[in-house]
């Protein structure tokens, strides 16, 4: 049977009674035409089949319509607030991610970037402030719109959008050394190629020394983000003889391994152990007992972010430094001071 003929623009513009140069708009400055021409032409589109040829395009210098993301990682709920948000927000300006992860290295995450440039994408966001020097010279060196997401940090090359997370971890170590906790043990991820995690223990290690608490070397743990791993560091941690009054993790993926762990072992929380997380993921709230952690508002960073990247592509101009996202300390359930 023969197949139809590929339709072309002026096919889209015909069925969507508009012209051609208004599909044209619609495609590589959706911000020039109305939300409901867009409609129209959306439908045209999804009626007819048409594909855009973006290999032509972008050799005659038009916009691909692609935003590169680069995350450390997918594989749990550490950073999937924030990539629905940027995706939802992004996406109603007109543009898609082409998204990626390097698994916090970031040797990978500039050999990514190459890639995502081949593909001629308008523009990058990176997780963090910390990366290769290659790749933001490689990213300043194209002139690509560039932001970093989920820190913040005032002397940067690109502008950055997120907590600052040193005081991410003050907030926590001073909740657990007010409550009184002298005994504390701290579940981090490995600290290479993630300042988010480095920045929030040396947040947590000021904040209690002024309390006069110091954590040993026995009690720190390090761990992936893994709810099967943090149980079983956890577990060795009390089957050693080690176990402190307060637990504090890196984030609350390892506070629900330690939590499971600790019921595990039959020992409570937070009466014979405080726990407390970072981030307040979707189900810290939910779990038996109710998880203190400190509350980073991904939806609100991911929305900001796209936001900023997608004026100063279609403004082609810098824009201000960034944005500073302040953290909350969520207290709940599962800290309490020693008994």
């Amino acid at each position: 049977m023969m197949k139809d003929k590929k339709s072309d623009i002026v096919a889209v513009a015909r069925a969507a009674k508009v012209s051609p140069s208004t599909v044209s708009r619609s495609f590589n400055h959706p911000e020039l035409v109305k939300a409901s021409t867009r409609k129209k032409i959306d439908r045209a589109v999804r009626k007819l089949g048409y594909i855009r040829n973006r290999a032509a395009q972008t050799i005659h210098g038009i916009r691909s319509g692609t935003v590169g993301l680069i995350v450390p990682t997918v594989d749990n709920a550490i950073f999937a607030e924030l990539i629905q948000s940027f995706t939802d927000a992004i996406e109603r300006m007109g543009f898609t991610i082409l998204l990626a992860s390097h698994g916090y290295d970031l040797q990978r995450e500039y050999a990514l970037a190459r890639k995502m440039l081949e593909h001629r994408v308008d523009g990058m966001a990176l997780i963090g402030t910390e990366h290769e020097a290659e790749t933001l010279h490689l990213l300043t060196r194209q002139g690509i719109p560039s932001v970093l997401l989920w820190s913040y940090a005032q002397e940067t090359v690109f502008p950055s959008i997120g907590a600052d997370n040193l005081e991410v971890g003050h907030l926590v170590g001073h909740h657990i050394g007010q409550l009184g906790h002298s005994e504390v043990a701290m579940l981090f991820p490995p600290l290479t190629g993630n300042d988010r995690a480095a920045h929030r223990q040396r947040g947590v290690e000021d904040a209690l020394a002024q309390f006069d608490v110091r954590v040993p070397k026995h009690r720190q743990l390090e761990t992936p983000y893994s709810v099967s791993d943090a149980k079983d560091a956890v577990d060795r941690l009390i089957e050693e003889g080690n176990a402190p009054t307060a637990l504090i993790c890196g984030n609350d993926v390892l506070a629900w391994g330690a939590l499971h762990a600790l019921s595990r072992r039959g020992l409570r929380v937070p009466e014979d152990i405080s726990v407390t997380g970072i981030g307040d993921f979707k189900g810290s709230r939910a779990f038996e007992p109710a998880l203190t952690t400190v509350r980073i508002p991904a939806n609100q960073i991911g929305a900001k972010a796209a936001g900023m990247i997608a004026e100063r592509i279609i403004a082609s101009q810098e824009t201000s430094s960034g944005e500073l996202v302040r953290p909350e300390l969520m207290i709940r359930d599962t800290s309490a001071p020693p008994r």
